[in-house]
């Protein structure tokens, strides 16, 4: 009797310890399965955040090879481009790849100047007019500088106007910039043309920021009576708008035996920006100094402006690189800097239909050291830049 008590109590231990054992086995995947969302959810919204259309963008994506100094890009309604070469064609580009190239015989290819700016009507999708900046020859052989609007069209450019000339020109410092305003109005940058004093001539359309009508008259609000609507600049070469409203202005500062001094300037109407007078940190109580200047040991040579989610972007030349300055209402807090020396000489900065910011290279201009797919259009991803 008590060897059959000792056997009983001996297989009743035995289960209790067996369901112990598969009890603590099984207890993990119990818990897993009551609680099934917890640790999915992070899972989720990193996977989420990883598919949106930016943050799947690659952060650098080149889009056109093989282009010869390209200075401004356009994006057509099609959301294929329009780009400036400086020996005088205009490209389009569409979306896979493929160029047609119509050139312009108007344009005159010397040393900085050629063809320049563009950009479209705030109508284009019903008037097709694209305007153009180039150096050109209107009489005789003097170069100068001068708007001209076509119509484009299934690749071909017809119905040319004049809508503002006789912009001094020269080998260097021939500004090129065009951009329509926030009211609508047509905006023009214009360099010195290596002669500084016809920055402080009013009466000169050089070394000037000019704002016109689409048809090349004047507004009746510009500060002069003139198409000038800001002087004392160098060589300026980028504008952009931010949220408030305010224009913006990169600008080359000046080179040879002294170089740097590039400025960035919050511009407003009527104002004198004191080129060749004051620079840098110099002031004169008639005249306006730099947001932001370069200093003497560090040139940009800022070649372009965007405003994008409360900075300010450009591309530099001298600089090889992709800035960003940070701001505060209108003042500059601080320069971020991108890309040093990885893509060379970068021009223009615009922003595509996409979102991502298209910088255009300027390597075959004699001052870069071109690769043998230069000069190229870069795509950029902006929530990738830090």
């Amino acid at each position: 009797m008590v060897i059959k008590r000792l056997i009983l109590f001996i297989v009743v231990v035995a289960l209790v310890g067996a369901a112990v054992y598969f009890f603590l086995q099984l207890r993990p995947f119990i818990q897993n399965t009551s609680q099934p969302n917890q640790q999915n959810a992070t899972t989720t919204q990193a996977t989420s955040s990883d598919i949106q259309t930016k943050n799947s963008e690659p952060a650098v994506t080149v889009v056109a090879t093989g282009l010869t100094v390209p200075w401004d890009v356009a994006f057509l309604p099609d959301e294929t481009m329009l780009v400036t070469e400086r020996i005088g064609n205009l490209v389009h580009i569409n979306k896979d790849g493929t160029k047609k190239t119509i050139k312009l015989p108007r344009t005159v290819l010397r040393g900085e100047g050629g063809l320049l700016g563009i950009t479209l009507h705030p109508d284009f999708e019903i008037n097709k007019f694209i305007y153009l900046y180039m150096t050109t020859r209107m009489e005789g052989t003097e170069t100068r500088n001068a708007v001209f609007r076509y119509q484009f069209e299934n690749d071909t450019v017809t119905n040319e106007q004049i809508i503002i000339q006789n912009i001094p020109g020269a080998l260097y410092h021939d500004g090129g910039r065009l951009e329509f305003g926030p009211d609508g109005l047509l905006y023009i940058t214009t360099g010195d043309a290596q002669t500084s004093a016809i920055a402080q001539n009013k009466n000169s359309l050089g070394g000037k920021i000019l704002r016109i009508h689409d048809d090349g008259s004047t507004p009746a609000d510009n500060p002069y009576n003139t198409a000038v609507y800001s002087y004392g600049h160098r060589n300026p070469q980028g504008l952009a708008w931010d949220g408030a409203g305010r224009l913006w202005e990169t600008e080359h500062g000046r080179s040879g035996a002294v170089t740097g001094m590039d400025e960035i300037n919050l511009i407003e109407a009527g104002k004198n920006y004191g080129w060749p007078t004051i620079e840098g940190d110099k002031t004169r109580p008639d005249m306006i100094g730099p947001a932001l200047h370069s200093g003497a040991n560090e040139t940009w040579a800022p070649a372009s402006l965007l405003f994008y989610k409360g900075k300010l972007y450009f591309g530099g030349l001298r600089g090889e690189t992709l800035y960003e300055a940070e701001l505060d209402g209108a003042k500059v807090t601080k320069l971020n800097r991108y890309f040093t020396g990885e893509f060379g000489r970068i021009r223009t900065i615009r922003l595509g239909p996409d979102g991502m910011f298209y910088l255009t290279t300027s390597n075959r201009d004699d001052r870069g050291k071109p690769g043998p797919d230069d000069d190229r259009i870069i795509k950029i991803n902006p929530e990738k830049l830090r």
